[in-house]
């Protein structure tokens, strides 16, 4: 969709963009990292019609503790969670893109909007018998057994949650609306509230959809151009974490589908990442790129990350 004022970038931030390996979370921590993606998209703002989404594993995780340690407050359902992460994420995001908007000169000139999103999802998917999508902490091999299901990472095991697979933003047409009218727009955080649909309206289901596949769903359905996922690594590689580590400059589509069909990408991280990517490209979007937070800029420019290419 293009009417003069630039293609529409989607900037998918992971929830490491707030909470980097080997730090605590403080609010100071993430306010501080946040500038990183957020100055560089305050420099692309002349240039592209630019939408934000978010992760929010680590802080979803962290309210999920919070209130298994305070038994005398009624426990909330995950949906309640997502919600509230995406409430505290967007002002987040609102109020450091302000600020770097302000250094730029600009924060008279942009206009920008959080938006609560709802995500319909399958009440018959398959992820609610099988939970696979990681939230929270890594918990070291020796507080096993664990009260909660859990998956084996690097360094230990987290938390695992049902993680439906996207069918349909419920603010479609609105986010779509503000795109056209000059907002900057900040939605499906932590991959949107998950809803099902019961007759005309909707009941929330306790779930964490991946932020990836929503971000790839709201990009076919608002028209966007470009899809690009930040997150705490420089692309996609070949051999992560082995000597024989390669990262990958480009991808071709019919390559990434082969590896991702053999588990060359570790689920519930990388794997969902190029799905996602492949799936926007599927849809007709013209370009998906997986690089790290620091290099959002030079991977529009093909200078860094990885982008996908259509065969042929």
């Amino acid at each position: 969709m293009k009417d003069g004022r630039g293609e529409i970038l989607l900037v998918a931030l992971g929830g490491n963009a707030l909470i980097r390996k080997g730090q605590v979370g403080t609010i100071e921590e993430q306010f501080q990292n946040l500038k990183i993606p957020l100055a560089q998209i305050a420099r692309l703002s002349d240039n592209y019609r630019i939408i934000i989404t978010h992760g929010n594993g680590p802080q979803v995780g962290n309210l999920l503790l919070q209130q298994e340690c305070c038994k005398e407050v009624p426990r909330l359902p995950l949906e309640i969670l997502v919600a509230q992460t995406q409430g505290q994420i967007g002002y987040m995001i609102e109020s450091t893109l302000d600020t770097e908007l302000m250094k730029l000169g600009k924060d008279e000139k942009k206009l920008f909007v959080s938006l609560i999103s709802y995500v319909v999802v399958d009440p018959n998917d398959p992820s609610f018998r099988n939970p696979t999508k990681p939230i929270g902490p890594v918990y070291p091999p020796e507080m096993a057994p664990f009260p909660f299901p859990v998956v084996k990472t690097r360094g230990g095991y987290r938390r695992v949650v049902a993680s439906p697979r996207p069918i349909t933003i419920v603010e479609k047409r609105e986010i779509k609306k503000l795109v056209e009218m000059g907002f900057i727009v900040i939605c499906c955080g932590g991959g949107g509230i998950p809803v099902v649909r019961e007759g005309r309206g909707f009941c929330g289901v306790d779930a964490v959809i991946d932020k990836d596949l929503a971000s790839a769903r709201l990009g076919m359905e608002v028209g966007v151009e470009i899809f690009l996922i930040a997150t705490d690594v420089p692309g996609v590689a070949l051999h992560f974490g082995t000597p024989r580590e390669e990262f990958l400059k480009v991808i071709k589509v019919s390559e990434a589908m082969s590896l991702l069909a053999q588990g060359h990408f570790e689920s519930g991280s990388m794997a969902p990442k190029v799905e996602a990517c492949l799936e926007f490209l599927s849809w007709g979007g013209k370009r998906a790129i997986i690089c790290s937070v620091e290099e959002i800029e030079s991977a529009l420019e093909g200078k860094a990350g990885t982008e996908f290419l259509r065969d042929g």
